[in-house]
């Protein structure tokens, strides 16, 4: 009896995972759907992120990416224009406009936006999209690593004063997240084995599709009454993030020439899509109703651009072939 609910979830499991563009693209509305279950679903943010972490570390080829460290010109180059490059970017747009002349919620928001590391989900897109994921799998992991050292310092940095927790306590807890995410992943790969948790590669995608949809509901809380209350600010906040993400995507594909195609295109794609959610979790209740909606709001081009570039997408992999 036991065995047989095991399958049936293991199999259901598999068939999200095979589904995951749509998927993802309906985790979002489904989470706006529901608002009734958003408030109560808040509290879970924290432990989505942390298993999104170390799904991803469980998951990582360490032989590919002791490859790239061998030969780490390319690997190194990425990086830096991970970090960097949504630094100066948002960092540009706040010189040009001036803070003062922000919605502070909005300028935290886009300081947290550019100083997080890329969107966990840019290896399980790579691979949607049938391309070769080991830069970005690489990237993904080297940035969130050194993310607890980095961001709290890059969002002070943008943001100024506007920082709602020391820069120590911050980098303090997104040393837990991070580090207990790895420790995980490294007693479940000691467990399972390195074969068993290639062979679950559309469970454990299904389970990614799962956890997106729980971290959607939770991300969504306030989003439809916000739409009601102040139509203005939710289509600012959303021009802002698609812009950011669009930006991204685009600076890294023109100048990011020495790479092929396809990794200049997830490298792009993991510019404009970071994970946010991991220092919004770390700041806690510090987080601002203003910035939490800004956060909720630039899940939407997470969600739905895994969907909207998928014909882009094939024209690359069919050039490439």
């Amino acid at each position: 009896m036991l065995s047989r609910f095991a399958a049936s979830i293991a199999a259901a499991l598999a068939w999200l995972g095979r589904h995951g563009t749509q998927g993802f693209a309906l985790s979002i509305f489904l989470g706006l759907a529901l608002p009734q279950f958003s408030a109560a679903a808040r509290p879970v943010l924290p432990v989505t992120i942390f298993c999104f972490t170390t799904i991803v570390f469980m998951r990582a080829d360490l032989g590919i990416i002791a490859g790239l460290v061998r030969r780490p010109g390319k690997l190194i180059l990425s990086c830096l224009w991970l970090v960097a490059a949504p630094v100066l970017l948002i960092g540009g747009a706040f010189l040009l406009l001036g803070r003062e002349a922000l919605d502070p919620g909005l300028l935290l928001g886009l300081a947290i936006m550019g100083a997080a590391p890329p969107i966990m989900s840019s290896p399980a897109v790579a691979i949607l999209y049938g391309f070769e994921p080991s830069l970005i799998i690489a990237c993904v992991i080297l940035t969130t690593i050194i993310s607890p050292v980095v961001a709290p310092f890059l969002v002070e940095l943008l943001a100024g004063a506007a920082v709602p927790l020391d820069s120590w306590v911050l980098a303090f807890r997104l040393l837990l997240f991070v580090g207990g995410g790895m420790a995980v992943a490294a007693a479940l790969r000691t467990w399972l084995g390195v074969e068993r948790i290639k062979g679950m590669k559309a469970n454990l995608d299904g389970f990614g599709v799962l956890m997106y949809f729980i971290f959607a509901i939770a991300a969504m809380d306030g989003v439809t009454q916000a739409a009601i209350d102040d139509p203005k600010r939710v289509l600012l906040f959303l021009a802002c993030v698609f812009a950011v993400s669009g930006f991204g995507l685009l600076a890294a594909y023109l100048a990011l020439r020495r790479l092929p195609a396809s990794e200049r295109f997830m490298i792009g794609y993991g510019s404009g899509q970071r994970n946010m959610g991991m220092i919004v979790a770390a700041l806690g209740a510090g987080v601002p109703p203003s910035t939490f909606l800004f956060f909720a709001l630039a899940q939407f081009p997470i969600y739905l651009q895994p969907w909207l570039l998928r014909g882009l997408a094939a024209r690359i992999r069919r050039t490439e072939a």
